[in-house]
Protein backbone atom coordinates (compact mmCIF):
# COMPACT_ATOMS: atom_id res chain seq x y z
CA UNK A 1 0.00 0.00 0.00
CA UNK A 2 1.47 3.71 -0.39
CA UNK A 3 2.86 5.25 2.75
CA UNK A 4 4.02 8.55 3.60
CA UNK A 5 8.00 8.68 4.33
CA UNK A 6 8.89 8.12 7.75
CA UNK A 7 12.33 6.72 9.09
CA UNK A 8 13.63 4.03 10.74
CA UNK A 9 14.53 6.27 14.30
CA UNK A 10 10.82 7.10 14.61
CA UNK A 11 9.50 3.56 15.08
CA UNK A 12 10.91 1.92 18.01
CA UNK A 13 9.73 -1.68 19.33
CA UNK A 14 9.17 -1.49 23.32
CA UNK A 15 10.67 -3.45 25.57
CA UNK A 16 8.46 -5.87 27.42
CA UNK A 17 8.54 -8.22 29.95
CA UNK A 18 11.67 -7.31 32.21
CA UNK A 19 12.78 -9.34 34.97
CA UNK A 20 10.62 -8.00 37.59
CA UNK A 21 7.50 -7.35 35.45
CA UNK A 22 6.64 -10.94 35.88
CA UNK A 23 3.83 -12.03 33.66
CA UNK A 24 2.73 -9.31 31.48
CA UNK A 25 -1.15 -8.50 31.89
CA UNK A 26 -4.03 -8.59 29.36
CA UNK A 27 -4.19 -5.27 29.26
CA UNK A 28 -0.09 -4.85 28.74
CA UNK A 29 -0.39 -7.50 25.92
CA UNK A 30 -3.31 -5.76 23.95
CA UNK A 31 -1.04 -2.48 24.26
CA UNK A 32 1.71 -4.66 22.97
CA UNK A 33 -0.40 -6.23 20.31
CA UNK A 34 -1.25 -3.07 19.37
CA UNK A 35 2.26 -1.35 19.42
CA UNK A 36 3.41 -4.51 17.23
CA UNK A 37 1.05 -4.00 14.83
CA UNK A 38 1.77 -0.86 14.57
CA UNK A 39 5.77 -1.17 13.83
CA UNK A 40 4.53 -4.31 11.08
CA UNK A 41 2.11 -1.70 8.84
CA UNK A 42 5.12 0.44 8.52
CA UNK A 43 7.29 -2.32 7.29
CA UNK A 44 5.21 -4.55 5.34
CA UNK A 45 2.41 -3.54 2.81
CA UNK A 46 -0.55 -4.72 3.30
CA UNK A 47 -3.04 -6.65 0.70
CA UNK A 48 -6.00 -3.91 -0.24
CA UNK A 49 -8.86 -6.18 -1.39
CA UNK A 50 -12.18 -4.75 0.83
CA UNK A 51 -13.93 -7.84 -0.28
CA UNK A 52 -11.46 -10.11 0.71
CA UNK A 53 -11.02 -8.07 4.19
CA UNK A 54 -14.57 -8.27 4.94
CA UNK A 55 -15.07 -12.22 3.67
CA UNK A 56 -12.40 -13.20 6.54
CA UNK A 57 -12.75 -10.40 9.14
CA UNK A 58 -17.04 -12.04 8.96
CA UNK A 59 -14.64 -15.73 8.90
CA UNK A 60 -12.83 -14.70 11.81
CA UNK A 61 -14.97 -13.23 14.01
CA UNK A 62 -17.80 -15.95 13.71
CA UNK A 63 -15.45 -18.26 14.53
CA UNK A 64 -14.07 -16.18 17.56
CA UNK A 65 -17.31 -16.26 18.90
CA UNK A 66 -17.10 -19.87 19.91
CA UNK A 67 -13.33 -19.68 20.79
CA UNK A 68 -12.38 -19.07 24.59
CA UNK A 69 -11.19 -15.65 23.60
CA UNK A 70 -12.79 -12.75 26.08
CA UNK A 71 -12.86 -10.30 23.60
CA UNK A 72 -13.91 -12.24 19.97
CA UNK A 73 -13.01 -8.45 18.37
CA UNK A 74 -9.77 -8.86 16.29
CA UNK A 75 -8.09 -6.78 14.02
CA UNK A 76 -6.85 -8.83 10.93
CA UNK A 77 -3.85 -8.05 8.97
CA UNK A 78 -3.55 -9.69 5.09
CA UNK A 79 -0.56 -9.69 2.72
CA UNK A 80 -0.14 -10.50 -0.78
CA UNK A 81 2.43 -13.45 -0.15
CA UNK A 82 2.17 -17.31 -1.98
CA UNK A 83 3.49 -18.75 1.28
CA UNK A 84 1.42 -20.81 3.10
CA UNK A 85 1.31 -18.36 6.70
CA UNK A 86 -0.56 -17.39 8.95
CA UNK A 87 0.14 -15.78 12.74
CA UNK A 88 -1.24 -14.65 15.73
CA UNK A 89 -0.24 -11.77 18.20
CA UNK A 90 -0.75 -11.16 21.35
CA UNK A 91 -3.74 -8.21 21.79
CA UNK A 92 -5.82 -10.14 18.90
CA UNK A 93 -3.95 -9.51 15.86
CA UNK A 94 -3.87 -12.48 13.06
CA UNK A 95 -2.17 -12.05 10.44
CA UNK A 96 -3.07 -14.32 6.76
CA UNK A 97 -0.55 -14.38 4.15
CA UNK A 98 -3.32 -15.05 0.38
CA UNK A 99 -0.90 -18.17 -0.31
CA UNK A 100 -3.17 -19.86 2.23
CA UNK A 101 -5.70 -19.53 -0.60
CA UNK A 102 -3.68 -21.63 -2.27
CA UNK A 103 -3.10 -24.55 0.20
CA UNK A 104 -6.45 -24.96 1.60
CA UNK A 105 -8.82 -26.95 -0.60
CA UNK A 106 -12.14 -25.54 1.17
CA UNK A 107 -13.49 -23.45 3.51
CA UNK A 108 -13.03 -25.45 6.33
CA UNK A 109 -9.22 -26.41 6.10
CA UNK A 110 -8.70 -22.42 5.88
CA UNK A 111 -10.80 -22.33 9.71
CA UNK A 112 -8.63 -24.97 10.90
CA UNK A 113 -5.84 -22.92 10.35
CA UNK A 114 -7.63 -19.77 11.69
CA UNK A 115 -8.84 -21.50 14.78
CA UNK A 116 -5.73 -22.70 15.20
CA UNK A 117 -4.19 -19.77 15.46
CA UNK A 118 -7.07 -18.07 17.69
CA UNK A 119 -6.26 -20.81 20.30
CA UNK A 120 -3.00 -19.28 20.81
CA UNK A 121 -4.36 -16.20 21.59
CA UNK A 122 -7.03 -17.32 23.69
CA UNK A 123 -4.38 -19.45 26.07
CA UNK A 124 -2.10 -16.40 26.08
CA UNK A 125 1.07 -18.55 24.99
CA UNK A 126 3.32 -15.45 24.22
CA UNK A 127 2.42 -14.38 27.45
CA UNK A 128 2.99 -17.67 29.42
CA UNK A 129 5.94 -17.59 27.38
CA UNK A 130 7.56 -14.52 28.81
CA UNK A 131 7.01 -16.02 32.51
CA UNK A 132 9.55 -19.17 31.34
CA UNK A 133 11.69 -16.58 29.88
CA UNK A 134 11.64 -13.29 31.32
CA UNK A 135 15.33 -12.19 30.36
CA UNK A 136 14.95 -12.55 26.82
CA UNK A 137 11.17 -11.19 25.89
CA UNK A 138 12.83 -7.82 24.28
CA UNK A 139 14.67 -10.44 21.66
CA UNK A 140 11.85 -12.72 21.55
CA UNK A 141 9.59 -9.68 19.97
CA UNK A 142 11.94 -8.36 18.21
CA UNK A 143 12.88 -11.66 16.58
CA UNK A 144 8.81 -12.34 15.97
CA UNK A 145 8.36 -9.41 14.04
CA UNK A 146 12.02 -9.44 12.36
CA UNK A 147 10.82 -12.49 11.39
CA UNK A 148 7.35 -11.93 10.41
CA UNK A 149 8.37 -8.76 8.19
CA UNK A 150 10.64 -11.18 6.49
CA UNK A 151 8.43 -14.34 5.98
CA UNK A 152 5.96 -11.29 4.68
CA UNK A 153 8.56 -9.75 2.46
CA UNK A 154 11.33 -12.58 1.06
CA UNK A 155 9.95 -15.67 2.22
CA UNK A 156 8.83 -18.02 4.70
CA UNK A 157 11.92 -20.25 5.19
CA UNK A 158 13.86 -17.09 5.63
CA UNK A 159 11.28 -15.50 8.13
CA UNK A 160 11.22 -18.66 10.11
CA UNK A 161 14.97 -19.43 9.76
CA UNK A 162 15.06 -15.88 11.83
CA UNK A 163 12.59 -16.04 14.55
CA UNK A 164 14.41 -19.71 15.23
CA UNK A 165 17.99 -17.33 15.19
CA UNK A 166 16.36 -15.12 17.82
CA UNK A 167 15.57 -18.22 20.38
CA UNK A 168 19.00 -19.64 20.03
CA UNK A 169 20.52 -19.20 23.60
CA UNK A 170 16.94 -20.50 25.23
CA UNK A 171 16.33 -22.99 22.14
CA UNK A 172 16.13 -26.80 24.33
CA UNK A 173 13.24 -25.15 26.52
CA UNK A 174 11.73 -23.16 23.99
CA UNK A 175 11.28 -26.00 22.03
CA UNK A 176 9.26 -28.39 24.66
CA UNK A 177 7.65 -25.19 25.32
CA UNK A 178 6.80 -24.58 21.44
CA UNK A 179 5.44 -28.27 20.84
CA UNK A 180 3.67 -27.88 24.57
CA UNK A 181 1.84 -24.83 22.62
CA UNK A 182 1.27 -26.55 19.58
CA UNK A 183 -0.90 -29.47 21.21
CA UNK A 184 -2.50 -26.95 23.10
CA UNK A 185 -3.40 -25.08 20.39
CA UNK A 186 -4.60 -28.07 18.54
CA UNK A 187 -6.73 -29.26 20.77
CA UNK A 188 -8.75 -26.08 21.78
CA UNK A 189 -9.01 -25.27 17.58
CA UNK A 190 -10.59 -28.27 17.23
CA UNK A 191 -13.01 -27.32 20.20
CA UNK A 192 -13.58 -24.27 18.06
CA UNK A 193 -14.55 -25.76 15.03
CA UNK A 194 -16.86 -28.30 16.99
CA UNK A 195 -18.47 -25.91 18.38
CA UNK A 196 -18.96 -23.62 15.00
CA UNK A 197 -20.66 -26.48 13.06
CA UNK A 198 -17.19 -27.06 11.04
CA UNK A 199 -15.82 -29.74 10.10
CA UNK A 200 -12.82 -31.46 12.40
CA UNK A 201 -11.73 -33.73 9.88
CA UNK A 202 -10.41 -30.80 8.00
CA UNK A 203 -7.86 -30.25 10.52
CA UNK A 204 -6.32 -33.45 9.57
CA UNK A 205 -6.56 -32.85 5.83
CA UNK A 206 -4.55 -29.60 5.81
CA UNK A 207 -1.66 -30.80 8.56
CA UNK A 208 -1.61 -33.45 5.48
CA UNK A 209 -1.21 -31.02 2.70
CA UNK A 210 1.68 -28.66 4.86
CA UNK A 211 3.00 -32.16 5.35
CA UNK A 212 3.13 -32.75 1.51
CA UNK A 213 4.85 -29.76 1.01
CA UNK A 214 7.44 -30.21 3.05
CA UNK A 215 8.19 -33.26 1.71
CA UNK A 216 8.29 -31.60 -1.71
CA UNK A 217 10.47 -28.82 -0.92
CA UNK A 218 13.31 -30.73 -0.61
CA UNK A 219 15.56 -31.49 2.84
CA UNK A 220 12.97 -31.35 5.32
CA UNK A 221 13.91 -28.49 7.95
CA UNK A 222 14.52 -29.22 11.55
CA UNK A 223 11.20 -28.84 13.49
CA UNK A 224 12.94 -25.97 16.34
CA UNK A 225 12.91 -23.97 12.57
CA UNK A 226 9.00 -24.14 11.86
CA UNK A 227 6.61 -22.26 13.97
CA UNK A 228 4.13 -24.86 13.18
CA UNK A 229 6.25 -28.15 13.22
CA UNK A 230 4.20 -31.00 11.67
CA UNK A 231 4.79 -34.42 12.08
CA UNK A 232 3.34 -37.62 10.71
CA UNK A 233 2.29 -38.37 14.13
CA UNK A 234 0.54 -34.87 14.56
CA UNK A 235 -1.50 -35.81 11.65
CA UNK A 236 -2.25 -39.43 13.10
CA UNK A 237 -3.24 -37.36 16.14
CA UNK A 238 -5.77 -35.06 14.59
CA UNK A 239 -7.14 -37.49 12.53
CA UNK A 240 -7.55 -39.78 15.53
CA UNK A 241 -9.47 -37.27 17.86
CA UNK A 242 -11.82 -36.33 15.20
CA UNK A 243 -13.22 -39.90 13.71
CA UNK A 244 -16.43 -39.90 15.48
CA UNK A 245 -17.30 -37.12 13.16
CA UNK A 246 -16.37 -38.66 9.98
CA UNK A 247 -20.11 -39.61 9.06
CA UNK A 248 -21.41 -36.03 9.43
CA UNK A 249 -22.14 -33.94 6.51
CA UNK A 250 -20.87 -30.27 6.44
CA UNK A 251 -21.97 -27.95 3.72
CA UNK A 252 -20.19 -26.35 1.71
CA UNK A 253 -19.38 -22.69 1.37
CA UNK A 254 -19.11 -21.02 -2.26
CA UNK A 255 -17.83 -17.96 -0.98
CA UNK A 256 -14.41 -19.43 -0.13
CA UNK A 257 -13.81 -20.53 -3.36
CA UNK A 258 -14.42 -17.13 -4.74
CA UNK A 259 -11.80 -15.56 -2.60
CA UNK A 260 -9.72 -17.88 -3.76
CA UNK A 261 -10.03 -17.16 -6.86
CA UNK A 262 -8.93 -13.52 -6.25
CA UNK A 263 -6.46 -14.53 -4.04
CA UNK A 264 -4.83 -16.64 -7.51
CA UNK A 265 -5.26 -13.73 -9.35
CA UNK A 266 -3.50 -10.94 -7.01
CA UNK A 267 -0.43 -14.03 -6.56
CA UNK A 268 0.16 -14.85 -10.00
CA UNK A 269 3.11 -13.82 -11.19
CA UNK A 270 1.68 -12.72 -15.22
CA UNK A 271 -1.87 -12.63 -16.30
CA UNK A 272 -0.85 -15.27 -18.39
CA UNK A 273 -0.36 -17.62 -15.85
CA UNK A 274 -4.27 -17.16 -14.03
CA UNK A 275 -6.04 -17.77 -17.78
CA UNK A 276 -3.82 -21.14 -18.12
CA UNK A 277 -4.52 -22.39 -14.44
CA UNK A 278 -8.54 -21.05 -14.38
CA UNK A 279 -8.80 -22.78 -17.89
CA UNK A 280 -7.10 -26.51 -16.90
CA UNK A 281 -9.81 -25.97 -13.92
CA UNK A 282 -12.28 -26.45 -16.34
CA UNK A 283 -10.91 -28.31 -18.84
CA UNK A 284 -10.98 -30.33 -15.78
CA UNK A 285 -14.46 -30.17 -15.06
CA UNK A 286 -14.15 -28.72 -11.67
CA UNK A 287 -16.67 -28.81 -9.01
CA UNK A 288 -16.54 -25.39 -8.65
CA UNK A 289 -17.04 -24.08 -12.24
CA UNK A 290 -18.77 -20.40 -10.90
CA UNK A 291 -14.99 -19.74 -9.28
CA UNK A 292 -12.54 -20.78 -12.20
CA UNK A 293 -15.39 -19.00 -14.61
CA UNK A 294 -14.92 -15.73 -12.01
CA UNK A 295 -11.04 -15.92 -11.39
CA UNK A 296 -10.81 -15.60 -15.58
CA UNK A 297 -13.02 -12.32 -15.72
CA UNK A 298 -10.72 -10.97 -13.19
CA UNK A 299 -7.88 -12.08 -15.30
CA UNK A 300 -9.75 -10.18 -18.29
CA UNK A 301 -10.55 -7.04 -16.75
CA UNK A 302 -6.94 -6.92 -15.49
CA UNK A 303 -5.63 -7.05 -18.94
CA UNK A 304 -8.30 -4.35 -20.26
CA UNK A 305 -10.09 -7.24 -21.86
CA UNK A 306 -13.81 -5.48 -21.05
CA UNK A 307 -15.77 -7.48 -23.94
CA UNK A 308 -14.65 -11.45 -22.43
CA UNK A 309 -14.94 -10.23 -18.96
CA UNK A 310 -18.72 -8.48 -19.51
CA UNK A 311 -19.72 -11.90 -20.91
CA UNK A 312 -18.44 -14.21 -18.29
CA UNK A 313 -19.98 -11.37 -15.09
CA UNK A 314 -23.46 -11.35 -16.76
CA UNK A 315 -23.80 -14.78 -16.98
CA UNK A 316 -22.68 -15.35 -13.73
CA UNK A 317 -24.92 -12.01 -12.31
CA UNK A 318 -28.08 -13.54 -14.15
CA UNK A 319 -27.54 -17.46 -12.04
CA UNK A 320 -26.44 -16.33 -9.11
CA UNK A 321 -28.18 -13.09 -8.58
CA UNK A 322 -27.80 -13.22 -4.86
CA UNK A 323 -24.00 -13.85 -4.84
CA UNK A 324 -22.19 -10.05 -3.69
CA UNK A 325 -19.36 -10.96 -5.10
CA UNK A 326 -20.12 -11.36 -8.69
CA UNK A 327 -22.59 -7.91 -8.51
CA UNK A 328 -19.18 -6.43 -6.92
CA UNK A 329 -17.03 -7.23 -9.78
CA UNK A 330 -19.39 -6.51 -12.47
CA UNK A 331 -19.15 -2.88 -10.88
CA UNK A 332 -15.17 -2.85 -11.01
CA UNK A 333 -15.36 -3.93 -14.38
CA UNK A 334 -17.71 -0.86 -15.24
CA UNK A 335 -15.51 1.18 -13.04
CA UNK A 336 -12.69 0.10 -14.99
CA UNK A 337 -14.65 0.88 -18.21
CA UNK A 338 -14.14 4.66 -16.85
CA UNK A 339 -18.23 4.49 -16.77
CA UNK A 340 -18.38 6.25 -13.49
CA UNK A 341 -21.99 7.56 -13.57
CA UNK A 342 -23.46 3.88 -14.79
CA UNK A 343 -21.02 2.62 -11.59
CA UNK A 344 -22.59 4.99 -9.10
CA UNK A 345 -25.94 4.04 -10.37
CA UNK A 346 -25.34 -0.01 -9.22
CA UNK A 347 -23.54 1.08 -6.53
CA UNK A 348 -27.00 3.10 -5.45
CA UNK A 349 -28.66 -0.45 -5.88
CA UNK A 350 -26.69 -2.32 -4.33
CA UNK A 351 -26.50 -0.58 -1.45
CA UNK A 352 -29.58 0.17 -0.95
CA UNK A 353 -29.62 -3.35 -0.55
CA UNK A 354 -26.88 -3.75 1.86
CA UNK A 355 -26.46 -0.44 3.44
CA UNK A 356 -23.19 0.32 5.56
CA UNK A 357 -21.25 -2.53 3.30
CA UNK A 358 -17.76 -1.44 3.42
CA UNK A 359 -16.71 -2.97 0.27
CA UNK A 360 -19.29 -1.06 -1.42
CA UNK A 361 -18.52 1.80 0.05
CA UNK A 362 -14.76 1.59 -0.23
CA UNK A 363 -15.83 1.43 -4.25
CA UNK A 364 -17.90 4.29 -4.04
CA UNK A 365 -15.30 6.43 -2.70
CA UNK A 366 -13.00 5.08 -5.54
CA UNK A 367 -15.42 5.52 -8.13
CA UNK A 368 -16.22 9.47 -7.19
CA UNK A 369 -12.66 10.18 -6.35
CA UNK A 370 -12.13 8.95 -10.12
CA UNK A 371 -15.02 10.88 -10.97
CA UNK A 372 -13.39 14.22 -9.81
CA UNK A 373 -16.08 14.26 -6.99
CA UNK A 374 -13.73 14.91 -4.36
CA UNK A 375 -16.43 16.07 -1.51
CA UNK A 376 -18.65 13.38 -1.99
CA UNK A 377 -15.60 10.52 -1.86
CA UNK A 378 -14.57 12.63 1.04
CA UNK A 379 -17.76 12.11 2.77
CA UNK A 380 -18.06 8.22 2.22
CA UNK A 381 -14.40 7.89 3.34
CA UNK A 382 -15.16 10.29 6.68
CA UNK A 383 -18.27 7.20 7.25
CA UNK A 384 -15.81 4.24 6.83
CA UNK A 385 -13.12 6.10 8.93
CA UNK A 386 -15.70 6.30 11.80
CA UNK A 387 -16.73 2.41 11.79
CA UNK A 388 -13.03 1.59 10.49
CA UNK A 389 -10.80 4.02 12.77
CA UNK A 390 -7.93 1.52 12.68
CA UNK A 391 -7.68 0.47 9.32
CA UNK A 392 -4.54 3.00 7.79
CA UNK A 393 -5.57 2.81 3.99
CA UNK A 394 -8.89 4.37 4.85
CA UNK A 395 -7.15 7.38 6.65
CA UNK A 396 -4.42 7.58 3.85
CA UNK A 397 -7.29 7.66 1.23
CA UNK A 398 -9.44 9.98 2.92
CA UNK A 399 -6.42 12.40 3.79
CA UNK A 400 -5.71 12.18 -0.37
CA UNK A 401 -9.67 13.62 -1.39
CA UNK A 402 -9.60 16.29 1.38
CA UNK A 403 -6.32 17.37 0.28
CA UNK A 404 -8.14 17.40 -3.80
CA UNK A 405 -11.14 19.01 -1.78
CA UNK A 406 -9.04 21.99 -0.69
CA UNK A 407 -9.72 20.49 3.07
CA UNK A 408 -6.18 21.37 4.04
CA UNK A 409 -6.84 20.87 7.93
CA UNK A 410 -8.58 17.97 7.31
CA UNK A 411 -5.90 16.69 5.27
CA UNK A 412 -3.73 17.04 8.31
CA UNK A 413 -5.82 15.20 10.68
CA UNK A 414 -5.75 12.51 8.46
CA UNK A 415 -2.43 12.20 8.33
CA UNK A 416 -1.98 12.27 11.97
CA UNK A 417 -4.64 9.16 12.15
CA UNK A 418 -2.17 6.77 9.24
CA UNK A 419 0.98 8.24 10.99
CA UNK A 420 -0.27 7.22 14.45
CA UNK A 421 -1.81 3.66 13.10
CA UNK A 422 1.36 2.91 12.00
CA UNK A 423 3.50 4.07 15.00
CA UNK A 424 5.37 7.34 13.62
CA UNK A 425 3.76 9.51 16.73
CA UNK A 426 6.41 12.51 16.17
CA UNK A 427 4.73 13.12 12.39
CA UNK A 428 1.55 12.40 13.77
CA UNK A 429 1.86 15.61 16.00
CA UNK A 430 3.90 17.26 13.42
CA UNK A 431 0.58 17.08 11.38
CA UNK A 432 -1.92 17.65 14.58
CA UNK A 433 0.33 20.98 15.22
CA UNK A 434 -0.06 22.03 11.35
CA UNK A 435 -4.05 21.51 11.61
CA UNK A 436 -4.09 23.41 14.92
CA UNK A 437 -2.77 26.50 13.33
CA UNK A 438 -5.34 25.95 10.70
CA UNK A 439 -7.77 25.91 12.83
CA UNK A 440 -7.32 28.42 15.45
CA UNK A 441 -10.53 30.76 14.85
CA UNK A 442 -12.74 26.94 15.10
CA UNK A 443 -13.15 26.42 18.92
CA UNK A 444 -14.53 22.87 18.92
CA UNK A 445 -12.13 22.20 16.10
CA UNK A 446 -9.03 23.29 17.63
CA UNK A 447 -10.21 21.56 20.83
CA UNK A 448 -10.66 18.15 19.49
CA UNK A 449 -7.07 18.66 17.91
CA UNK A 450 -5.31 19.33 21.34
CA UNK A 451 -7.17 16.38 22.66
CA UNK A 452 -5.63 14.31 20.09
CA UNK A 453 -2.57 15.44 20.77
CA UNK A 454 -2.56 14.85 23.96
CA UNK A 455 -3.88 11.20 22.94
CA UNK A 456 -0.51 10.85 20.62
CA UNK A 457 1.80 11.44 23.75
CA UNK A 458 -0.51 9.24 25.85
CA UNK A 459 0.10 6.32 23.55
CA UNK A 460 3.94 7.16 23.22
CA UNK A 461 4.80 7.13 26.82
CA UNK A 462 2.44 3.51 26.75
CA UNK A 463 4.35 2.22 24.33
CA UNK A 464 7.53 3.15 26.50
CA UNK A 465 6.42 1.25 29.29
CA UNK A 466 5.31 -1.94 28.00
Amino acid sequence: MPAFNTTSDEIKLPVLGDSLSGIVSKQQEFQLGRTWLKVFRSRVREFDDPLMQQYLENLIYNLATYSELENPNIELVIVNNPTMNAFAVPGGVVGIHTGLFAYAENEDQMVSVLAHELAHLSQRHFARGLESRRNSSAATLAGLLTGLVLAATVGGDAGMAAMAATQAMTLENQLRYSRSNEKEADRFGLRTMEKAGRDPGAVGDMFETMLKRLRYSGDRPPEFLLTHPVTEKRVSDARARTMGNSMRHYPDHPDYYLMKARAEVAMAETPADSIKRFKKQLDDNTQQEAAAYYGLALVYMQTGQFNEAQAILGRLVKENPYQPAFHYSNIELVIAQQDYKSGLKKLEAQLNRNPGNYPLLSLKAETLWLDHQYEGAGEVLSLLARDRNQDPMVWYRLAEVRGLAGNISGVHQARAEYFILVGAFSLAREQLGLAQKLTMSDFKQSAIIRQRLRDVVSMEERAEKL
